[in-house]
């Protein structure tokens, strides 16, 4: 199951990668970016709440090995 979540994870953080290049690249050469940086944010939400959700998982994952 974590396993996923770092699968999930390391793809979004691909796709967070190319889209800090292309909107720096787009900032760079003056053209407007606005679109591809809030693909961006959009990204690194979907990342932060899916490291939420593999700390929790991992927490339980814990608890129930303690037991």
């Amino acid at each position: 199951m974590v396993e996923q979540f770092e699968l999930f994870i390391g793809i979004l953080g691909f796709w967070a990668l190319v889209l800090l290049v292309v909107t720096v690249w787009l900032e760079v050469t003056g053209q407007p970016a606005l679109w591809w940086a809030l693909g961006l944010a959009a990204v690194l939400v979907a990342m932060a709440g899916v490291w939420g959700l593999r700390r929790k998982v991992l927490r339980g994952h814990t608890h129930d090995a303690e037991r």
